[in-house]
């Protein structure tokens, strides 16, 4: 686990929020925010660092670990074949390139002889005669980015022209509400992302009548927490939880009540669960959390600016 402690910082002024955030608020009226990040480990020390340098003390667990999934055949004959690319995280740019340069797949090279540019029909001549050009060409493909951090990753490849959606709505609904993604019938989508997926994308994208395909990247390696662990982030008074994905939800749940007495209720009905959809927000209501606040976004700084107004 990582630790890390806030800075000291100047009063903020106020913020609105909601109704129900309040009555969260006056439950936990005097008690300093301690946040318990569930990230992957590179989104989690960025929240980190943005919580800390807001007066906000946190720890970051990350539940799992990334392992390479395709192979570098398998990747570039998913992307040629398609017309399409949606990138659904960093960690899914990151492991296709990994196996198989992404920028490799965007660019086909075509020969192109000198004597297209000659507007003479004569032979050349031969001491002027000049071996045969390499031109390349970009293929036209729209490429699509769930989040920020994703965009970012392909940038850093040299991969532009990128659509993603606004950092107010970094998820799934949030990317199907793009425009560019309403009218996409018979159109070829490659989706790239881990094994065992959320479906909602693909499904949605079908409806509208596209012809959709997967290429799995990475696959997760869950971690087996201590069963000690529950009880050190108690001892921390760890009374707030950022969960930014439903498999994380559940596979901390789980683990929670594994690990607690059957009596003790606290990450049940005390704890404050901060997610970044409304089907996540559904879910936890649903497993039986009764404090559950939804940023509508998986946006570093949104969730900061969130946890902000609560703390």
């Amino acid at each position: 686990m990582t630790y890390l402690t806030s800075k000291k910082v100047q009063p903020k002024p106020e913020q609105l929020v909601s109704n129900s955030q309040e009555t969260m608020l006056d439950a936990r009226a005097g008690e300093p925010l301690k946040v318990l990040i569930t990230r992957p480990k590179a989104k989690a020390e960025q929240l980190a660092i943005l919580l800390a340098n807001n007066g906000i003390n946190s720890v970051s667990q990350t539940l799992f670990d990334y392992q390479a999934n395709a192979c570098a055949n398998a990747i570039s004959q998913a992307i040629e074949n398609a017309e399409t690319l949606i990138f659904v995280s960093a960690a899914a740019v990151e492991f296709a390139n990994a196996s198989y340069p992404l920028i490799n797949s965007l660019l086909t090279s075509q020969q192109v002889d000198d004597s297209e540019f000659n507007n003479s029909n004569d032979e050349p001549d031969s001491e002027t005669k000049t071996t045969p050009k390499i031109t390349l060409k970009i293929t036209p493909k729209t490429i699509f980015a769930v989040g920020n951090a994703t965009k970012q990753a392909l940038l850093a490849l040299g991969i532009s022209n990128i659509i993603s959606p606004p950092a107010e709505q970094e998820h799934s609904e949030g990317l199907l509400k793009l425009p560019q993604l309403a009218n996409v019938i018979n159109d070829k989508i490659l989706i790239i992302r881990g094994n065992g997926g959320r479906e909602h994308i693909a499904n949605t994208l079908r409806q509208r009548g596209a012809n959709v395909n997967y290429i799995e990247s990475y696959q997760r390696v869950w971690r087996t927490l201590p069963i000690n662990t529950a009880k050190q982030w108690r001892a921390q008074q760890i009374n707030c939880i950022v969960v930014t994905s439903n498999d994380i939800l559940l596979a901390l749940y789980k683990y929670l009540v594994s690990a607690t007495d059957p009596t003790d209720n606290y990450w049940q009905s005390q704890c404050l669960w901060v997610v970044i959809s409304e089907r996540i927000e559904k879910n936890a209501k649903e497993l039986g959390l009764a404090q559950v606040i939804n940023t509508g976004s998986a946006n570093s700084q949104v969730l900061c600016n969130k946890l902000q107004t609560l703390s």
